[in-house]
């Protein structure tokens, strides 16, 4: 007779269990490579139309100062678009297009250290100021009116001190300036530590792209200076119009030499003999701006020899809900004190 076949031995339980814990081991690694894969890959993307944003719309000028990048657009008065931090070329443009539509001509410069731009040892708001008074006598043109938002509007300031032959009308947004009831470093970052988190970004596209996407709310307050709430609340246009400030520092890696000088003079800027500015001035700014811009706007029209300050309680450093609005007036007061 033949004997029974004995049975396979049937697995342990601790084999089993380990063969569960390396499939489930192998199924999150495979997990996270295809994260990861899919991340890089959305990067990529969005780096890429960064580049292509800023490619083939500027042209470069060799000065004394080193290569200067600027744009033009529009038809009508000149006005010189200085950007603020985060910028170049293509957010002043971004910035004051409204005046374009108003029937204004755009010239919009990448300030020092700002993607084509060069960026000389002494690149204080004083040498800005001449560089860009270099461009505009290149440029062909007389008086311009000069307008600059944020840390743009101490070139913007120094351009009228020291070319007010040059100037024709004066318009300071949201200025980060000098004011005595002015904190200096005032700012969203909550502190020195928010402060170097922020500033540690400058380095890296790829972790400035994934801060933007991970904490928008948190960098619009930290770099944008508005609180993220009132953004939330704004409609849909608005919200979009606030994301795209935002997602347009990238490439941030090459605008992070400007971004840094920017800390330094806008952070604590000296005061200017603002008294000694004779073109008509407008200043706009925000009671809530977290830089602090109101108190630098009410000084500014105050000390200047004709000064106007339109302010809002509410809108933050990007001017949340009064795009139209602020540009209307901007308008209005050049028609009437510029032309």
């Amino acid at each position: 007779m033949y004997e029974p076949l004995a049975a396979p031995p049937r697995p342990t339980v601790r084999g089993s269990l380990k063969g569960r814990r390396t499939w489930a081991l192998t199924g999150l690694a495979t997990a996270i490579v295809l994260a990861g894969v899919g991340v890089f890959a959305a990067y990529r993307l969005d780096i890429a139309a960064a580049e292509a944003r800023v490619e083939g719309r500027s042209t470069v000028v060799q000065s004394p100062y080193g290569p200067i990048e600027y744009a033009v657009v529009g038809q009508g008065p000149p006005v010189l678009a200085i950007h603020g931090s985060g910028g170049g070329f293509d957010q002043g443009l971004d910035m004051m297009e409204p005046l374009a539509k108003h029937g204004y001509r755009l010239i919009s410069p990448s300030r020092f250290g700002y993607l084509r731009s060069g960026r000389p040892r002494n690149a204080s708001p004083a040498v800005q100021a001449d560089a860009l008074a270099w461009l505009v006598s290149h440029l062909g043109e007389g008086r311009v009116i000069v307008a600059g938002g944020s840390a743009g509007s101490l070139p913007a300031m120094q351009f009228a001190l020291r070319h007010p032959e040059q100037t024709r009308a004066l318009v300071l947004l949201v200025p980060a300036a000098y004011s005595p009831d002015r904190k200096p470093n005032e700012s969203g970052m909550g502190g020195p530590v928010g402060e170097a988190i922020a500033l540690s970004l400058l380095n890296s596209d790829f972790l400035f792209w994934a801060a933007t996407k991970l904490a928008p709310g948190r960098m619009t307050q930290a770099l944008l200076a508005t609180n993220p709430a009132l953004v939330a609340a704004a409609p849909p246009a608005e919200q979009q119009r606030v994301a795209a400030i935002l997602a347009h520092i990238l490439p941030v890696s090459r605008r992070a030499a400007g971004l840094i000088d920017d800390t330094t003079w806008a952070g604590a800027p000296p005061p200017y003999p603002l008294e000694r500015i004779s073109a008509p001035t407008i200043a706009v700014s925000f009671e809530d701006d977290l830089y602090g811009t109101y108190a630098a706007a009410k000084y500014a029209s105050e000390r200047v020899q004709h000064g106007t300050l339109v302010s809002y309680p509410t809108g933050g450093h990007v001017w949340v809900g009064h795009d139209a609005e602020v540009w209307s007036a901007v308008a209005a007061f050049l028609s009437a004190h510029a032309e």
